[in-house]
């Protein structure tokens, strides 16, 4: 077992990430009770960082932790951004992925290890989760849709059982009013392109906050917060669940609306089947569908800012080469007319 008497805190670094070498990786989960062949792929996560570790032997493992098929033969270690989140708030995360486990409903859960699914690390808070094969789903296949629209009803029944605590609540001032508040305030804007963003920004929200007063309180409840298809992995005909970590209290049509592409009546297509599937297992509200372009501008806002934000981490301008260039400023406000626009677009319907 590799000696931690002399951590390297994340702080001491540059970036936080910069201590976490491949070497810090396999001493990470040496100290799990894992035993890795040297096999380290970094996944495509950049929020927080993720690898899958191949492990040297089959069977039950140091951890005594074993599977269906006689022992886990890879697992997958996620270390959480530091003081992004607070312990509460990750585990509060871990319990309600558990939770859903528990009633059988496919989500990836983290495995628990020594009594907790969090461990600290060298000034990092790792997980373990185990592996899952699959693929993005086929979402321009309608019978898909209905299937993920029962999975995403059976993860909100149980979400509408109680509230989280500690984890953040979907709203205007948080996803819209902070990123423009940050984006105006940082100098990432080209001086040139700031008036428009400005005044256009700040249209948004005006005009978002009036909606939303109009369409009467918004009902919240647990959800998996970051829906797109990038979070699912299909197998057998069943989509597994991954990446709570944006899980969050919001309205239910946010884990639907990202589901949805191409034109009015192809979304309107997708729309029914998605309900459809959803009504087997929950209620789905129409009223809420009044709120589609408001998430997907706030999705729009907080995106650029959460970039920007970002910046300063070396994986970022490696990832996004195109961000925080002129066209990529130029673009942006031509993205936001648009959902000006399509603010005042009537809803999709249930016909």
């Amino acid at each position: 077992m590799t000696d931690h008497s002399h951590p390297v805190s994340p702080a001491d670094s540059a970036h936080p990430y910069a201590a976490l070498s491949p070497d810090r990786v396999l001493e990470a989960a040496e100290s799990l009770g894992f035993t890795p062949d040297a096999r380290v792929f970094a996944l495509n996560s950049y929020e927080n960082r993720v690898y899958q570790l191949g492990l040297e032997h089959s069977g039950l493992n140091q951890s005594g932790l074993e599977d269906e098929a006689g022992g886990l033969d890879s697992i997958i270690l996620k270390f959480y951004r530091p003081g992004r989140w607070s312990t509460d708030q990750i585990l509060e995360e871990h319990g309600f992925a558990a939770e859903l486990q528990a009633r059988e409903i496919p989500v990836i859960a983290p495995l628990e290890i020594g009594g907790s699914t969090l461990t600290d690390f060298n000034g990092f808070q790792v997980a373990v989760f185990p592996r899952c094969p699959g693929r993005p789903p086929e979402l321009d296949n309608l019978d898909n849709l209905l299937v993920m629209g029962r999975f995403v009803a059976r993860i909100h029944a149980l979400g509408a059982t109680r509230d989280f605590k500690c984890r953040r609540h979907l709203s205007l001032d948080s996803f819209a009013v902070e990123s423009r508040e940050f984006l105006l305030s940082d100098g990432f804007l080209p001086e040139d392109l700031r008036p428009a963003y400005d005044s256009l920004s700040q249209d948004l929200i005006v005009k978002m906050q009036r909606q939303l007063k109009e369409n009467g309180s918004m009902s919240t409840l647990r959800i998996h917060g970051d829906c797109h298809p990038g979070n699912v992995l299909w197998q057998d005909d069943t989509p597994n669940f991954v990446d709570f970590d944006d899980t969050m209290m919001g309205p239910a049509i946010q884990d639907l609306w990202m589901m949805l592409s191409g034109d009015r009546d192809q979304r309107q297509g997708q729309l029914l089947e998605l309900v459809e599937g959803y009504n087997e297992f929950y209620d789905f509200k129409a009223s809420e569908l009044a709120l589609i372009e408001i998430l997907r501008t706030l999705r729009l806002m907080h995106y650029s800012a959460w970039l920007a934000r970002r910046w300063e981490d070396p994986a970022f301008p490696q990832s996004f080469p195109w961000f925080n260039t002129a066209r990529y400023w130029s673009e942006h406000i031509l993205e936001l007319r648009e959902q000006l626009s399509a603010l005042d677009e009537p809803p999709l319907q249930l016909i």
